[in-house]
């Protein structure tokens, strides 16, 4: 039980951690075009994202995959001003509406789950069940992006509903920061 404790904890704090900028601002590209009313398709978004992490953690930390750390930090805020500008581009449509979120979301997790791939692989390999370890570090990662995507729900009916912010409004304000940040964080991890 405490490794399942220990290993919830780290995917934990993976999303909520201060050191979390680019996870946060991931989910946060994702999440701001839906509202409440589309609750059960950001969850299936964020458990898609989620899938892809889980997806290359477990081959990297099986020693299937490796690809250099310069590089993938570099193509993580590549992916979120890609979903950003995603959001922009479609500003304008139904809310609800933009499937290709799911394909970002799976795809880009994949991206996403190299870049804490070589810190977990070196404690995963020196436990008997790596299973389990990624089990629960999944675990943990989905509670906290959950509990992300509840904040910026709750945000939005906020704006929306309540301070009578137009939806279009909203998206494109969050998205359109997301997008500098990002942009500004690519440039600072160039690999080259």
């Amino acid at each position: 039980m405490s490794d399942f404790v220990f290993y919830f904890a780290l995917g934990w704090k993976h999303i909520i951690s201060a050191d979390a900028l680019d996870h946060q601002l991931f989910i946060l590209a994702l999440a701001s075009v839906y509202t409440f009313k589309n609750l059960r398709q950001v969850l299936i978004l964020i458990t898609a994202f989620t899938i892809g992490h889980s997806l290359t953690l477990a081959l990297s930390v099986l020693d299937v995959i490796r690809f250099s750390s310069k590089w993938v930090e570099f193509l993580i805020p590549c992916t979120i001003f890609i979903t950003a500008l995603n959001n922009i581009l479609q500003v304008d449509k139904k809310e609800g509406s933009a499937k290709i979120n799911y394909y970002l979301a799976l795809g880009f997790g994949l991206i996403h789950g190299m870049g804490f791939a070589n810190s977990i692989r070196i404690m995963l390999a020196k436990d008997q069940s790596i299973g389990m370890g990624l089990f629960s570090f999944n675990i943990g990662l989905e509670a906290g992006q959950i509990t992300v995507v509840a904040i910026i729900l709750a945000l939005a009916m906020l704006f929306i509903q309540y301070l009578k912010v137009k939806r279009r409004d909203w998206v494109f304000f969050l998205s359109a920061g997301v997008f500098a940040l990002s942009v500004q964080m690519a440039f600072e991890r160039l690999p080259f």
